[in-house]
């Protein structure tokens, strides 16, 4: 799993870099005393500054509900209505959550249970807010299934500027809902698919918080509209 120190272990290279590129170009601009090398060297300080924000990875308060699916990632709702197609089979309940390159980007678990499924798909670098990132982007996916066979799927999807998706559990590890997970670079999407008789507990705008927001409450009955 992802580690809990303030900084995400996979953010280290970058880090380790943009810094290493920092102090050579202001070691060079000061050492030959040139104006030329101190506009680069401010830049990679501020790049540098904007890395060890990305790769921030901080601590959350899970909720005790035990029915509680909570968030995934930090970002904005921009999905939350039932679709036919889903990595679960039948039709369900998807909520996706588009994180930009300002959210932190460590996932987290939605929900407490076993992995059953996991599945990884190539594809193209739609933006992630595009309706066709869900089916034609690159994807890692998870299907989890808890105590009581009830079972949810979550999909990390890559964006257009996301090319690195990272994922550490397998087929068959027993996951906790808020703990660490995996982590995608630089703007990307997470979608979640629950049994079409969940409420949903968030609406298109809302901003959501990895492992805090609840999304939805497994148990609890969505009455759907029929028509007239």
């Amino acid at each position: 799993m992802v580690n809990s120190s303030p900084l995400a272990s996979e953010g280290y290279p970058f880090i380790i870099y943009s810094a290493g590129l920092t102090i050579l170009l202001a070691f060079s601009a000061w050492k030959l005393d040139s104006l030329v090398l101190a506009f680069p060297a401010a830049v990679s300080f501020l790049l540098t500054l904007f890395v060890l924000y990305f790769f921030r990875n901080p601590e959350r308060q899970i909720p005790s509900d035990s029915q509680a699916v909570v968030s995934p990632a930090d970002g904005t709702v921009v999905v939350a209505a039932l679709v036919p197609e889903t990595p679960l089979g039948p039709p369900a309940l998807k909520i996706s959550i588009f994180m930009s390159g300002f959210n932190v980007h460590v996932n987290r678990v939605p929900f407490d249970g076993r992995v059953v499924d996991a599945f990884y798909h190539k594809g193209k670098f739609f933006d992630a807010r595009d309706g066709r990132a869900s089916c034609e982007n690159e994807r890692n996916g998870l299907v989890l299934e808890n105590s009581a066979g009830a079972r949810i799927a979550f999909v990390q999807i890559a964006g257009l500027v996301a090319r690195r998706i990272i994922c550490y559990p397998q087929v068959g590890d027993l996951l906790k809902r808020g703990e660490r997970y995996g982590l995608i670079r630089f703007g990307s999407r997470l979608d979640v698919y629950l049994p079409v008789d969940v409420e949903p507990l968030v609406k298109l705008g809302d901003q959501a918080v990895a492992g805090e927001t609840v999304l939805a409450k497994i148990g609890n009955v969505w009455i759907l509209p029929h028509d007239p």
